[in-house]
């Protein structure tokens, strides 16, 4: 009995490692909106590149954000055993981190420096 309590122990864990992950997305995503309203907001401001940069500041922390819960979430996913609960694979984290640091670097080059 001892044995399946710890069975489940590790598979909550897994899937709560998840749900960090996807805390850790809506938070740099949260970023990149904060970057998005700050050069909003401070367009007017002169001169031009200091909202710009202080923005490109944010979606720099929103891309290190992806990618440090990608290497938490992996490392994590690798110490523990997986028993009824399917985890995610560690290439969705990859391809999920991936995507997002390209678009906000996308949206980061278009919207406040072009």
């Amino acid at each position: 009995m001892a044995k399946e309590r710890t069975h489940w122990a590790e598979d909550r864990t897994v899937l709560a490692n998840e749900r960090t992950f996807a805390g850790w997305m809506r938070t740099g995503m949260a970023c990149v909106a904060i970057a998005l309203g700050l050069r909003a907001l401070f367009a007017p401001f002169e001169p031009d590149w200091v909202p710009k940069f202080v923005s490109s500041l944010f979606i720099c922390i929103a891309v290190f954000t992806f990618w440090a819960a990608r290497r938490q979430a992996c490392a994590t996913l690798k110490r523990l055993d997986q028993h009824d609960a399917q985890a995610q694979p560690t290439l969705y984290f990859t391809i999920l981190s991936l995507t997002l640091s390209l678009a906000s670097l996308a949206t980061g080059g278009i919207l406040l420096w072009l």
